[in-house]
Parts: structure tokens; sequence; C-alpha cells
């Protein structure tokens, strides 16, 4: 086999090391897992977690500080399913979803990692 059917650059880090590990790849140097078959016009531009990873449509995440939402406050660690991200960004806000015993609520991609 040649090396490009052995290794393939990392799209993160630009790294020439990934690595082949089943149906991901695998960047040794980032650790970013990427797939082939991924389309890049799935993942809108510009709309990454807070360590860089791309996030599209569906994804769930990670809330990754306390956040005050009105008279309450979201917890570091809560998990949000289900994702929007906005076209237009609302105040500033990237994403739209629902956080139970919260409801509805703009989030900004930089208080969020991908779960």
């Amino acid at each position: 086999m040649s090396d490009d059917a052995q290794q393939q650059q990392c799209p993160k880090c630009n790294s020439p090391y990934g690595y082949s590990d089943g149906q991901l790849w695998v960047c040794p140097e980032c650790f970013h897992e990427w797939s082939t078959d991924e389309q890049e016009e799935e993942v809108a531009p510009g709309f990454a977690d807070v360590n860089g990873n791309p996030l599209s449509d569906g994804d769930s995440v990670t809330v990754i500080r306390d956040l005050k939402a009105g008279n309450s406050t979201i917890k570091s660690g809560t998990k949000v399913k289900k994702i929007r991200l906005l076209d237009e960004p609302v105040n500033g806000h990237d994403i739209s979803c629902k956080i139970d015993g919260h409801g509805h609520i703009y989030l900004k991609c930089s208080v969020v990692k991908k779960a």
C-alpha cells in the first residue's frame, strides 16, 4: 500500500500523521477524530466548540462553565442535546437549544464543548 492509504492529513491541525482506527481517522498530535466519508458541507462554517471541534445541527454539547439564565444558573457539565446552529446570531449567541428546567435558550459556541 502507498503512504496515502495509510496516513491522512488532519483537518484540524494539518498533521501529516493521521491514521485509520476502524471507521475513523485519528490524529496522534491533537487527538482529533474524523471520517473520510464526512462532507465538509455538513459542518457550518465558523461554528466550533471551545476546543475547536466543528459543530453541526443535532450535535450534543456540554456546558463548560456556570451560566446565569434569568434567576437560575445553568451548571457546568450540563449536557445539551439536539442543538440548532443559528444562521443569524441572536445577541452574539450562535446556538439555539432546550435545556431541562430552563426551557428554550441561546448559547455561545465559546461556552460549550462537543459531547
